[in-house]
């Protein structure tokens, strides 16, 4: 299985510069319930961690860049996300991490649904373990 799937979404723009629009269930395969971000990670600092039970997500760099490891217990991939007119597609039941952010990093996330503790798996050993139930 391949773990790095990527939305490549349609540039708009002239002259002037260029634009990209995120609809649900037409650049984004599921109706939109979360928006975030994160900026101004600190040198040598990871986020992610951890892995959601039904959550689905696109990541998009709109600026700088950041490594992002994808995990699905079988297969470790790691990719850069480097582009804002490409998204990550980030399915339930992947571990994901997120290193070496550039220090113009901005990293959106679109997710299907809201925050909920819940769904979160965040032990790697607690991952695997769900994996073979």
């Amino acid at each position: 299985m391949n773990l790095i799937q990527w939305i490549d979404f349609k540039i708009l723009g002239d002259d002037r510069g260029r634009l990209v629009a995120l609809e649900m269930d037409n650049a984004v395969p599921f109706k939109i319930k979360r928006v975030y971000y994160i900026y101004g990670t600190a040198e040598n600092v990871g986020r992610g961690y951890h892995a959601h039970k039904e959550l689905l997500q696109v990541a998009i760099c709109v600026s700088g860049r950041c490594r992002m490891i994808m995990d699905d217990g079988v297969t470790r991939e790691e990719v850069w996300l480097d582009s804002p007119s490409k998204g990550l597609w980030i399915d339930r039941m992947v571990w994901h991490e997120m290193h070496d952010f550039s220090a113009d990093c901005v990293l959106l996330v679109l997710a299907s649904d809201r925050y909920d503790e819940a769904d979160y798996i965040r032990r790697h050993e607690d991952f695997l373990a769900e994996l073979i139930r």
